[in-house]
């Protein structure tokens, strides 16, 4: 088990009003978990800007399956990227539109250039790629 420390923060009473208006929004159970989770969310930001850290996230993306040789392009790219991409999961939203989630491990940069070539592809209605952490440095 970790060990435990306390530190003290001074803020002014308004700021803190709204951030224990926030927490119990998000519904944390106090301001010690709120403030780890802060911490780790940047420690997290700051994962994805070492080039040599192993990181995961996934790439969702919304198209019409109906776009002239769209799921051919993606598939296409799929497989150029295969060693990073470790998991997809396709979903039929209605008769004309598809999602797709892709999920992706490796290091940032070569994350982002996958999820930029993806994203960019013509015929994406949206996508976006939702960084995270392997967890392996966060306690």
């Amino acid at each position: 088990m970790t060990k435990m420390m306390r530190f003290g923060v001074s803020m002014s009473a308004d700021l803190l009003t709204k951030f224990d208006r926030l927490i119990t929004t998000l519904g944390f159970a106090n301001r010690s978990e709120a403030i780890r989770n802060l911490i780790r969310e940047r420690l997290v930001q700051q994962e994805w800007k070492l080039d040599k850290r192993e990181t995961i996230g996934t790439i969702t993306i919304v198209y019409s399956h109906e776009v002239r040789e769209l799921t051919e392009r993606l598939t296409e790219l799929q497989h150029k990227f295969y060693r990073q991409i470790i998991s997809t999961m396709h979903i039929h939203l209605d008769r004309h539109n598809c999602l797709e989630v892709i999920a992706v491990k490796g290091r940032g940069k070569d994350i982002k250039r996958i999820a930029d070539r993806l994203l960019s592809t013509k015929g994406i209605k949206h996508g976006r790629l939702t960084t995270t952490t392997t967890g392996k440095k966060l306690r």
